[in-house]
């Protein structure tokens, strides 16, 4: 059987603040090499199965399991060497520059009250550089487009070298030319052998990029396996409800709604 990283074995979460909205019966497994995306529409789940993936959220019952252990045996610190996350938005309070905020990646790998060292700078200027904005690294993260925010958000769980990267909605404020560097970064990752989680809303970006999708909505798991057997017409209609034809132009399949 092919290594499992991640693995989520019916899993259940539901609010405790009366929503009533509920994750159920989640079963899914997520491996190296491989891009997965959660696709579906706002509010079917997607956001909070990746917090379930970090520990953010805690399941009602089910298991999660990281490298066949389970959840509950590992620390914080040793989820958070394994497990990245990179979130849809994050409010910044302070005038961090570039270097400093990517620098934070690398907290896990630090002893407590440790300053990051010279081979910890190194490491967050790579990452800088591969998300394109070295001529930034000195200013301040709070004077960036909100695209650009997403960059140093990607290099900053870049740095934090886990095997396992939680991109939530991480594409949506993206251009073009930069969306297109993203998933060429998410790519090569891959290639690298991480487990790369992307939720997103757009398909023409599950489309792109991802061996396996996951089609969500309204809590549950719609559909799942190999990106080939399940972006169809019929799978994201229902989904999305609405009418979705898929036309392959140039080797790829392009959505349109009507």
């Amino acid at each position: 059987m092919t290594e499992r990283t991640l693995e989520f074995d019916r899993v259940r979460f539901l609010y405790d603040n009366g929503s009533p909205f509920e994750l159920s019966g989640l079963t899914l497994f997520f491996r190296p090499g491989e891009i997965t995306a959660l696709l579906g529409p706002n509010g079917s789940g997607k956001t909070t199965l990746m917090k379930l993936a970090n520990r953010r959220l805690i399941p009602e019952s089910g298991q999660i399991r990281y490298g066949g252990r389970p959840f509950t045996e590992l620390s914080r610190r040793a989820i958070s060497r394994a497990i990245g996350f990179v979130p849809q938005s994050e409010g910044i309070a302070f005038d961090y520059s570039v270097l400093d905020y990517v620098l934070m990646g690398r907290a896990p790998w630090l002893s407590p009250l440790a300053a990051p060292g010279a081979e910890d700078a190194a490491i967050a200027a790579a990452a800088i550089a591969e998300v394109g904005l070295s001529a930034m690294s000195r200013r301040s993260v709070r004077k960036l487009s909100g695209g650009q925010v997403q960059l140093v958000l990607l290099a900053r769980v870049l740095v934090q070298s886990t095997q396992v990267l939680l991109l939530d909605e991480a594409s949506s404020a993206l251009d073009l030319a930069n969306k297109r560097l993203f998933l060429e970064i998410i790519r090569s990752l891959a290639a690298r052998g991480k487990t790369i989680i992307l939720s997103t809303h757009e398909p023409a970006v599950a489309e792109a990029v991802a061996d396996q999708i996951v089609l969500m909505k309204n809590g549950t798991v719609q559909a799942a396996g190999p990106s080939a057997a399940v972006f169809t017409e019929a799978n994201l209609s229902a989904v999305y409800d609405t009418p979705i034809r898929i036309f392959p132009i140039e080797g790829r399949q392009v959505v349109l709604w009507t």
